[in-house]
């Protein structure tokens, strides 16, 4: 790997309100929510730091301070983390657009701060971007909340590329390895908008892979039960058990 395809940094998105979980997220932002005794975004934290990312910046907003106060600079992981404050939230691409300055000017990954997924990262890393490259998304099976999906993938489910037209569609996980320049040069800039948007301006120029592991948007309270019942029972498992 390149030195200018290494990954010093991950963000974790975790600006939302978080209104479809209420009244839980009232008094606890959703990435502190608990799955199985543990803050969901502490799950994400570790799997960043056995990938070997050392750098991890969270955008906050909504009880930002109680994120901050639960991870702090992130030592229990052998990270550094940072933040981004958010006086109101800019969405998931002004949110990373704002705190660019902390993630420098080589490729980061990002992971939503409500989804959990058993996918490794350091199958990434070892895996360099094209050049010319701006991105790759991880796509997984739709669930029963979005059965259209979002995007096909042309030309092979490992190592294909985002289409809008190719069938079938896949739904996008949340998580995204990013050259900066997909924000810096996008020609409609501004303080708040999504990521959707952005990878359909790079369709056919973004990499895609197809993930049929373990993954769960925790995005409503039964969503948020069945994965805290199912990970339970994992944790109940007889030692030697395995996954």
């Amino acid at each position: 790997m390149s030195n200018t395809d290494k990954i010093p940094a991950a963000m974790v998105l975790a600006a939302g309100f978080g209104k479809r979980m209420r009244p839980l997220t009232e008094q606890v932002p959703k990435p502190l929510l608990p799955v199985a005794g543990r803050p969901l975004i502490e799950y994400t934290l570790e799997r960043l730091a056995n990938a070997g990312v050392r750098r991890v910046v969270i955008n906050l907003s909504h009880l930002g301070e109680k994120i901050r106060d639960q991870l702090g600079e992130g030592a229990r992981w052998g990270l550094d983390i940072r933040y981004s404050v958010e006086t109101e939230p800019l969405e998931t691409a002004g949110g990373i657009l704002k705190a660019l300055p902390l993630l420098d000017d080589t490729p980061f990954l990002v992971v939503n701060g409500d989804v959990w997924c058993d996918f490794d990262f350091s199958r990434w890393l070892v895996r360099p971007l094209p050049e010319g490259c701006p991105g790759r998304l991880l796509m997984v099976p739709n669930p029963p909340h979005n059965p259209e999906g979002d995007f096909g993938i042309e030309g092979g489910t490992e190592n294909g590329l985002l289409s809008g037209t190719a069938k079938p569609r896949y739904t996008f996980s949340g998580i995204s390895w990013l050259r900066p320049q997909i924000l810096s040069e996008y020609p409609r800039l501004r303080t708040r908008f999504g990521l959707g948007e952005v990878f359909t301006h790079n369709e056919d120029r973004l990499q895609a892979e197809l993930y049929e592991g373990d993954w769960c948007d925790v995005g409503t309270p039964e969503r948020l039960r069945r994965l805290d019942e199912r990970l339970q029972r994992l944790d109940e498992r007889p030692t030697g058990h395995s996954e």
